[in-house]
């Protein structure tokens, strides 16, 4: 424990109220800090709040500040199951009346996000329909790291009141699917047919009679695919490796208006789209699924932290900068993670390092510590745009045992394989139909599930 005489409560800004931003503040207020959560929005959620309405907004995205945050369609379903999703002491559970089904809607897990919101008494300390604007920090150079301050500006979104408040420590959770990524193909500039990104679709009945070309074959690339396949007259997916998975071959197969080619090489302005293998065909429009960057416009770090080829860095451990650390840190950063349990790790680490009960290495043993990560990823052929992908279940137990949490279920892990693996051999059946209930069955049972003997109904 912390001795009395080192223990110390900061005054905390947490930047966004979605998955991480939410687990940040209850971990903060729990090791006695003081709390405000800013959110752009009229309600928690962050990515998970879906906004109908994309009127206004550039269809490819590239305002560095963007009038829509959510990224989510109409139809889109976890394509995780929802025993693996839960906070550590808050299980993600079936209930009466509501979507029961093991892969729910984004719906859904908004609803559990507001439960955990209000189980926990989170929103008193949310500010809604907040932009934050700049933050940067107070007369850097005057202060030790341990002393450092930061100067948050926000605008209530309503009367356009700006409010400009110092904070001890900054966390910064504003997720990482709102800012399109996009590629650069040649006639881009010039095609003057429709071209959008993903952050934009919401449904298919716009582009119903059309000619689709779908720039990239991930997971989102899929989903849409599926849903437009159904109403356009022809869908051409556009992907860098025509090496696809046995579940979306089956697809392709099944439906004879989808059509797979290789990347694109030119857009030209009749509206022809050339693809490198020579094939070209005429388009309506171009639907770039081509993942996002991450972006921080409002943060003003004087170069201390940059975003180069969508690696934040110098992070240690993804979440403190060595320079600033620890008045500065950033949660959610890490992809292809089990989501909300390492969330919920980095918020207590976090919390501990603020209050003085856990203690950083110096600011030579964390970027010593960067450069091996990053030399580790060089070695092993990660391009630097994967940084921050993780897919690593030993690195996550070894996160959460830092922050004092047990190690991750063996269930949740195989849950989660056993969903991926299903994915990858029926792409259109496996959030309704699988063959993990073993696996299921121990989870119901473990005491993540007992825990807080709220069961409204079991699966």
């Amino acid at each position: 424990m912390v001795s009395e005489k080192n223990y110390k409560s900061k005054n905390v800004c947490v930047i966004g109220a979605g998955p991480s931003g939410l687990v940040a503040a209850r971990e903060l207020r729990k090791e006695g800090h003081r709390v405000v959560v800013l959110e752009q929005n009229h309600e928690i959620g962050g990515q998970w709040l879906y906004e109908p309405n994309v009127v206004g907004e550039d269809p490819l995205g590239r305002n560095p500040f963007l009038k829509v945050h959510s990224s989510i369609y109409e139809s889109l379903r976890l394509t995780s199951p929802r025993e693996i999703m839960g906070f550590t002491d808050f299980p993600f559970m079936v209930k009466k009346g509501r979507d029961m089904r093991r892969f729910p809607s984004h719906t859904e897990l908004l609803n559990y996000l507001k439960d955990f919101c209000e189980w926990f008494g989170l929103r008193e300390m949310i500010r809604f329909n907040t932009r934050v604007d700049y933050v940067g920090m107070l007369d850097y150079g005057a202060y030790s790291n341990n002393d450092l301050k930061w100067v948050v500006r926000s605008v209530e979104k309503k009367s356009e009141k700006v409010v400009e408040e110092v904070f001890d420590a900054v966390v910064v959770a504003t997720g990482h699917y709102s800012q399109p990524k996009l590629p650069s193909i040649k006639g881009m500039d010039t095609w003057i047919r429709k071209q959008m990104h993903s952050h934009v679709y919401r449904s298919p009945e716009p582009l119903c009679n059309e000619i689709v070309v779908v720039v990239g074959n991930s997971l989102s690339g899929q989903d849409i695919s599926l849903e437009l396949v159904k109403v356009a007259k022809e869908v051409h997916m556009s992907s860098r490796s025509l090496n696809i998975t046995e579940g979306l071959s089956k697809v392709i197969s099944k439906h004879e208006n989808f059509h797979l080619h290789p990347q694109i090489d030119t857009l030209h302005e009749d509206g022809k789209v050339t693809f490198v293998d020579g094939s070209s065909i005429s388009a309506d429009t171009i639907l770039y699924c081509t993942g996002y960057s991450y972006a921080f416009p409002f943060l003003d770090t004087k170069g201390m932290v940059v975003v180069d080829d969508d690696r934040v860095g110098p992070l240690y451990e993804h979440t403190f900068p060595p320079s600033l650390a620890p008045s500065l840190s950033f949660i959610g950063i890490p992809r292809k993670i089990i989501g909300f349990p390492f969330f919920e790790s980095q918020a207590i680490w976090i919390a501990q390092v603020l209050s003085g009960r856990k203690v950083l290495p110096s600011w030579e043993d964390m970027m010593k510590s960067i450069k091996e990560f990053y030399h580790s990823r060089e070695v092993a052929g990660i391009p630097k745009h994967c940084t921050h992908d993780i897919a690593d279940f030993e690195y996550c137990v070894k996160y959460g045992e830092r922050a004092g949490l047990p190690p991750l279920e063996e269930w949740r892990k195989e849950l989660c394989l056993s969903a991926i693996l299903n994915s990858f051999a029926n792409l259109e059946t496996y959030r309704d139909s699988w063959d993990d209930n073993e696996k299921l069955q121990e989870a119901l049972q473990s005491p993540h599930f007992t825990q807080l003997g709220l069961q409204d109904s079991s699966l």
